[in-house]
């Protein structure tokens, strides 16, 4: 997948400026797909280039006009095609999983206080994921066709998250420490 392919799903669910678009990326495609904002806005260049998105300017009161970006016909092709696609199978490659294989070699005391502040970063995002899963999607079974892709994805973020949690607190009683 390439950036372009994020940013118009992002666009194909609403018109948006560059800023705007980053601001999505920061808050919620970024927890999977990473993107700066100078990344965003060179991007957005190229596809209005390929005729993917068009843009207009909105007049702003005491401010310079923005830029407005939205998807074009050649780009809703673009990304039928790009679905209609398989998806590689994403290989895993995580340093922490290496240093856990390696634990025996060094500093048993300093991984393990690894372990705490992950388990620690993986709570936190866990209870951001449930928040919003909270505010966005309080009864899941009644969803729309149209917010299924959205929550699912969250569910794996949740999902993720939780299996974090679990592979910390096993590491942690394997090797005897406190929570």
């Amino acid at each position: 997948m390439a950036l372009e392919h994020a940013i118009l799903v992002s666009l194909a669910e609403k018109t948006a400026s560059g800023y705007d678009l980053a601001r999505r990326f920061d808050a919620s495609i970024g927890h999977f797909w990473k993107a700066s904002h100078q990344q965003i806005y060179k991007v957005l260049g190229r596809m209005e280039s390929d005729k993917w998105v068009e843009s207009h300017l909105v007049a702003q009161d005491n401010r310079p006009d923005k830029k407005v970006y939205s998807i074009t016909g050649e780009g809703r092709d673009e990304l039928h095609r790009w679905l209609s696609l398989p998806t590689p199978i994403e290989a895993l490659r995580s340093e922490f999983a290496v240093k856990m294989r390696g634990i025996r070699f060094g500093d048993q005391e300093a991984v393990l206080a690894d372990v705490h502040v992950r388990r620690a970063a993986h709570a936190a995002q866990l209870a951001f994921y449930e928040a919003n899963a909270a505010k966005h999607y309080p009864d899941p079974a009644s969803l729309k066709n149209d917010e299924l892709g959205a929550y699912l994805v969250l569910r794996a973020g949740i999902l993720a998250e939780q299996h974090g949690l679990n592979w910390c607190d096993e590491i942690l009683q394997v090797f005897g420490s406190e929570r």
